[in-house]
């Protein structure tokens, strides 16, 4: 976290970060459980997943600008934003096809760290020595991972996963210093749903020279996913997590993300059934580490330069 005198304030930006954490792998484990029981396609998923949460948190914007006792500044969110949002939900929803829980949330959030780092660096933020190990770590984790094997995730699963990460990544770094997270959040999810439309309207469109080409399928139990995947877990846990970005640096925005595989795949072998295989395990185990060691860095126990 970003140094504060203010005990509270740091607990307040942990709390918060920890509840955005758990929502994020709620995320993971409601969509695998849809798309993994065929309850509803990807596609499907997505355009309620955003809808959903577009609707709840408009509501919640006109119930805080009526209780307001005094005048707020309010944002409108941006379009980059929105349609770093619609990249991210959209190859988030196709990508967890073919990839086990846990596996598609490594891939999802190295992919987040990857990104936000990078631009980081890009924006002049130099790493000290202890953080570099710490990246270095983390990335190898990444590699065992998606490394040639037997337990490798699909090519079609990682190209898909990478991208939702990098436009979460790009997603989280235009949070930063957000004044009105709510509102930012709600416009935001607007946004990505004319994202959202002009999608399907390319998919219908194949559709008519392609017949088969999109199969949409919608079950009760698919819908009432989808929607607390995009009211709950999404809309809040994203509002939660523009929040929390208030208190976090670039860096440990990043990297505390990559805890959130390892709470997804546990979230995964209880609610799914899925097996905990000895190269996810490893990986996590490195990944964390990294995340540990970039966390005591920034916190001026490391080396500085």
């Amino acid at each position: 976290m970003k140094k504060s005198g203010n005990p509270q304030k740091n607990w307040q930006t942990a709390a918060l970060t920890l509840l955005a954490l758990l929502a994020f792998a709620a995320n993971s484990v409601l969509c695998r459980m849809a798309l993994r029981q065929e309850t509803i396609d990807a596609t499907s998923f997505t355009a309620v997943r955003l809808l959903s949460g577009a609707v709840v948190l408009l509501l919640l914007v006109r119930i805080s600008r009526q209780n307001r006792a005094a005048k707020k500044e309010r944002s409108k969110g941006s379009w980059i934003s929105g349609m770093m949002l619609f990249l991210y939900a959209t190859c988030f929803s196709y990508a967890y096809v073919t990839l086990d829980t846990g596996v598609g949330a490594l891939i999802a959030f190295t992919s987040v760290q990857i990104t936000m780092i990078g631009y980081g660096f890009f924006k002049g933020r130099r790493l000290n020595l202890i953080e570099w190990i710490g990246v270095l770590f983390a990335f190898g984790g990444f590699v065992y991972l998606v490394s040639p094997g037997i337990s490798a995730p699909s090519a079609e699963g990682f190209v898909l996963m990478t991208l939702s990460g990098f436009g979460w990544g790009m997603y989280s770094v235009r949070g930063m210093g957000s004044a009105n997270p709510l509102e930012d959040t709600t416009f935001n999810f607007l946004r990505s749903n004319l994202f959202l439309f002009l999608f399907i309207a390319l998919l219908l469109s194949a559709a008519i020279f392609y017949p088969g080409f999109i199969q949409p399928h919608l079950s009760e139990k698919g819908f009432y996913l989808a929607v607390l995947s995009g009211a709950i877990t999404s809309g809040l846990g994203y509002t939660i997590w523009y929040m929390a970005l208030r208190g976090l640096t670039n860096i440990q925005a990043s990297v505390v993300q990559l805890s959130v595989p390892v709470i997804a795949a546990l979230g995964g072998i209880l609610l799914l059934s899925e097996k905990l295989s000895l190269r996810l395990a490893l990986s996590s185990v490195v990944i964390l580490s990294g995340i540990l060691l970039v966390i005591i860095g920034k916190s001026g126990i490391a080396f500085k330069k």
